[in-house]
């Protein structure tokens, strides 16, 4: 059977077509307007709209609710902190990093009871997040990462080979770190949820309604200006396509392909039966899960960036990136050669420069924003919109001073410089990992310079 090439996500395609919200057809004024109806904008309004029941919240989107990232992505709910811990704590002090770190773990859980309390079904199973090493280079990275997860207050515990693939049956695995502080889900019945919540609860979601400018107090459409007392862009990958902010925010592209469901017999030869979101660590890293129904659903970066920040709206991907990521499916599972992939699709997530997520609000032009997960949204969206709630509402609490609050760094490379930078990057990460599975024992010199050089 052909693989289906794009369509959003097959996430989406499983569901069939989202409800069809009605766009915006004349000016209005809210206290509170919310652009893009993705993950941040939605955990946004929906604490907003808990803690200030009278306060009138309208969300403007392009498309459809979860349309981006939050419709496209892995499914890993993780407490893996968006930025680096290392470089919060350097300007904002130890302490607040670890608070940082806390709070994101709690997040993980506050997601299931949301989830939980408000009847989203999402297919959630907490089975932590297990993280595998294939080579030695790998390995000792992995137990770099647990005595920095432990200074942080994060705890993880280390697996042996043996143990690993006792767990899961990766071909290879020399071990592995496991995190208790992870999920998996369903992407597309998780958003979808939630916006069906939000608008319950009295929040307005215009869908099919492009924003053309964000000013302060104001959301220009073609067919209409939102006034309101605050104005949230919540826009992550698609932040780029205001001219305002081309260089604020990388959309860097990540690829997936799941599988026709799978035979038990295949399963029994892999086991994966904590249903653990799983990774690796090499430096052009792979995500996954077994989904609710027996499938794998497997991604990784592809074709990281496209000249001029551009992007592919409607997810296709490239056929060469559909292959490496079959190949490395079939190399962690060999018992998986000739499997049929059902659907390949492709998104973006934001980058900031230092890689380092931010969550701010100037209240002198009321405007305000969350964004740059770099891959770690999921979570991260849900601590983002509780924060901005209590921003907006002007409270001060332990989350409006964690130190991702107002975080400022600086501006991506023009292009060509840009595009150059990124694609010599990935190719360096690319040579990186072939040196080191050819039996290297350390880590190749060519990534740490790549590290230093992107600001990982």
């Amino acid at each position: 059977m052909d693989v289906v090439n794009g369509g959003v996500s097959f996430w989406h395609a499983q569901l069939g077509p989202p409800p069809q919200r009605s766009p915006l057809d004349a000016s209005l004024s809210v206290d509170v307007c919310i652009v893009g109806a993705g993950l941040t904008g939605l955990w946004t309004a929906y604490y907003l709209k808990k803690a200030a029941p009278s306060l009138s919240i309208a969300v403007v989107e392009q498309r459809f609710a979860g349309f981006g990232a939050s419709g496209r992505n892995g499914g890993w709910l993780s407490a893996a902190v968006a930025g680096s811990l290392d470089r919060y704590a350097r300007r904002r002090g130890v302490d607040a990093a670890r608070n940082l770190q806390r709070t994101m773990i709690h997040a993980v859980d506050e997601v299931i009871r949301v989830a939980r309390d408000e009847g989203i079904k999402a297919d959630i199973v907490k089975g932590g997040v297990l993280r595998v090493a294939r080579t030695k280079p790998q390995l000792h990275r992995l137990h770099e990462s647990v005595v920095a997860a432990e200074r942080w207050g994060d705890p993880h515990s280390t697996l042996s080979g043996e143990a690993t693939r006792d767990r899961v049956n990766v071909t290879g695995a020399l071990g592995a770190v496991f995190s208790e502080n992870g999920a998996r889900l369903h992407p597309a019945k998780f958003v979808r949820g939630l916006a069906d919540v939000v608008a319950a609860a009295g929040v307005a979601i215009y869908e099919a309604t492009p924003v053309t400018e964000i000013r302060p107090h104001e959301v220009v459409t073609p067919r209409g200006v939102v006034s309101a007392q605050f104005v949230v862009r919540a826009t992550e990958g698609f932040t780029s396509s205001f001219a305002d902010q081309d260089r604020r925010w990388l959309p860097m592209n990540s690829s997936m392909i799941i599988t026709a469901p799978l035979p038990d017999a295949a399963w029994d030869e892999i086991g994966w039966r904590a249903c653990e979101a799983l990774g690796d660590s090499a430096h052009t890293f792979m995500y996954a899960q077994r989904t609710a129904d027996g499938r794998i659903a497997i991604g990784g970066r592809g074709v990281p960036y496209r000249y001029g920040s551009r992007i592919d709206r409607d997810g296709e991907t490239p056929l060469v990136t559909i292959a490496e990521l079959r190949q490395v499916l079939t190399d962690f599972f060999p018992v998986l050669r000739g499997v049929s992939i059902d659907h390949a699709w492709s998104g973006v997530l934001g980058v900031p420069r230092d890689w380092c997520a931010t969550v701010g609000l100037d209240r002198a032009t009321g405007l305000a924003m969350a964004g740059g997960y770099v891959g770690h949204g999921v979570t991260a969206t849900n601590l983002a919109g509780r924060t901005l709630r209590d921003l907006i509402l002007g409270d001060d609490t332990d989350l409006t001073t964690l130190p991702w609050v107002n975080w400022r760094t600086r501006a991506w490379e023009p292009e060509p410089l840009r595009w150059i930078g990124v694609r010599a990057l990935y190719l360096a990460y690319r040579a990186a990992d072939r040196a080191e599975a050819s039996g290297r024992a350390t880590t190749s010199h060519i990534a740490r310079a790549a590290d230093f050089i992107s600001g990982r």
